[in-house]
């Protein structure tokens, strides 16, 4: 049957495709590229004492990024505020907010019973809209103002028919590459479609859970989105060809380009506030030696906003003491100062502009 966009896709082949769209020389190729990258990435992460650090702020870069890809956008400066004062975020940082939620829920979720099924999907795509429905019954059209682009499967039955193979074809052990097959999953999900929003952010979060659930990672830190958000046409091009024309190759190549390069940007970054960190315990025990304290050096690294009551909160100090420390540290430069509503909140400055980059 000749696909049609404006007719649900019913026929959508269920998992997996034939070997022969992915095996070929340019998709090996670029896995193997992928996979070293990645391996480095595990590997020395895995040597890091307290991985915490990064996956914070990380996971917030990601929500963003992930986010914005469906349009709804907000900054740095209002998702670190929101973490750490207690002001009303608009809607769109709060819709932000619960992405990052539903990604570390589904992570600590993955950590006792190592696989996705469709409760964790549920609860994710339900976390992330902070809705309470499940699996549509009704049609929902893919595109713009101009064209329908596609319209995916309907409806409930037909769904979950689909999305249980999705789940039995990620469990099975088959000998394809997961790096491979992940890209294979993702664009599967996202033509499933099964929510009636949500479904990208949703499927953005299942790659990097299917990756800790194949042991390529300890910790979900391969955040995907920057690179996807970057080239966004590639992403929605390479899926609207393996829909129309089966060009299973170029959708794969162009996955796994950019687990090759996410990996080696996120081992970047990773590395770039190891260094940071420990210049920082450098000069914070030079420059104040009386307000040192490891603890209190982590707290800065966690959150990169920070106030008095978390000090407190952490045994780390009194809130007399707590003020004295980050005031102090502000008068050297190490911090900045913002009054957010009734509080006042201290930026760590170079852990932020590197954030931010």
């Amino acid at each position: 049957m000749t696909f049609n966009p404006r007719l649900p896709y019913n026929d959508l082949p269920l998992l997996m495709p034939d070997s022969s769209v992915w095996k070929t020389i340019p998709v090996l190729e670029q896995a193997n590229r992928a996979n070293r990258a990645l391996a480095e990435l595990k590997g020395r992460m895995s040597g890091i004492p307290n991985p915490g650090i990064f996956i914070n702020t990380l996971t917030i870069q990601e929500a963003k990024e992930s986010s914005a890809i469906e349009n709804v956008v907000t900054t740095d400066d209002r998702l670190f505020q929101a973490l750490t004062s207690k002001y009303e975020p608009d809607s769109a940082t709060k819709e932000v907010l619960r992405y990052g939620k539903a990604l570390m829920d589904a992570f600590q979720t993955l950590k006792t019973r190592p696989e996705i099924n469709l409760d964790l999907i549920l609860n994710t795509y339900r976390t992330i809209k902070d809705e309470s429905d499940g699996i549509r019954d009704f049609e929902v059209y893919v595109g713009n103002s101009f064209e329908v682009i596609y319209t995916p499967p309907c409806c409930e039955k037909v769904i979950s028919d689909k999305l249980k193979n999705w789940i039995d074809t990620a469990a099975v052990d088959d000998n394809i590459d997961p790096l491979i097959k992940m890209t294979i999953l993702h664009y599967q999900f996202e033509a499933i479609h099964p929510f009636k929003d949500g479904n990208g952010r949703t499927g953005r979060v299942l790659n990097v859970l299917y990756l800790c659930a194949q042991d390529l990672l300890e910790e979900p830190v391969l955040y995907l989105s920057k690179y996807i958000n970057t080239y966004k046409a590639g992403y929605y091009t390479g899926l609207k060809g393996v829909t129309n024309d089966g060009a299973w190759e170029t959708w794969i190549l162009y996955m796994l380009k950019a687990v090759e390069e996410t990996a080696r940007i996120t081992l970047d970054k990773v590395l770039r506030i190891i260094a940071l960190f420990n210049d920082s315990k450098t000069w914070m025990q030079r420059e104040a030696p009386g307000v040192y304290s490891h603890e209190l050096l982590e707290v800065l690294f966690t959150q990169v906003y920070c106030k008095y009551a978390i000090l407190e909160q952490k045994g780390i100090a009194s809130r007399n003491t707590a003020s004295k420390y980050l005031n102090l540290l502000t008068d050297k430069g190490f911090l900045s100062k913002d009054q957010v509503g009734n509080e006042l909140i201290f930026r760590n400055k170079q852990l932020y502009d590197l954030l931010a980059e």
